[in-house]
């Protein structure tokens, strides 16, 4: 292991990550307070960031991330609404959707499917918005919703498959119109 020649343990080597990761937080802060101190630049926020990490099911790990802050094009953003954490399970007959929206009232959340996509929106002082791409066709007609701490989950029955007549040993016969 790489940390083995420099350090008499692991605990070490995360000693010294630690340390030189509040060195640059220190320094950020007083770089960050000389611009406010110089009018420069002002305090907006909340600033929400995070990411988990996931096993995706070919096995390979998927990160995903969340809240208000974005990179795009090289550039970050921060946007009004915050995309919230969201889990998608998926089981023989129906899709289920968990969704964490802290802080929002029940009667101040939309949720629709198009296109095969589910799509949240909630607004309470705090906005949030999520499209999340459906794993399999869904009757959207039988989604239900329940909202209760701050978690959204909706269930949503899947399509069935149309069956395929027995194929015969002469193999299934098209039509031709």
């Amino acid at each position: 292991m790489a940390w083995r020649g420099r350090y008499r343990s692991i605990f070490d080597w995360f000693d010294e990550v630690f340390r030189s990761i509040e060195e640059e937080m220190a320094q950020v802060e007083r770089e960050l307070m000389e611009l406010l101190r110089s009018g420069r630049a002002e305090i907006r926020g909340p600033y929400i960031y995070g990411f988990r990490i996931v096993i995706g099911p070919d096995g390979r790990p998927i990160v995903e991330e969340f809240g208000n802050v974005k990179r795009r094009f090289g550039r970050t953003e921060i946007l009004e609404e915050r995309e919230p954490l969201v889990d998608v399970f998926e089981d023989e007959d129906k899709v289920t959707v968990v969704a964490e929206l802290p802080g929002v009232e029940k009667d101040k959340i939309k949720v629709r499917i198009k296109d095969n996509k589910l799509i949240i929106r909630a607004s309470n002082g705090q906005k949030y918005y999520k499209e999340v791409t459906l794993p399999a066709k869904v009757k959207p007609e039988t989604a239900k919703a329940r909202f209760k701490n701050g978690v959204l989950e909706i269930t949503i029955e899947k399509e069935k498959p149309k069956k395929v007549e027995e194929i015969s040993e002469e193999g299934y016969e098209v039509k031709v119109e």
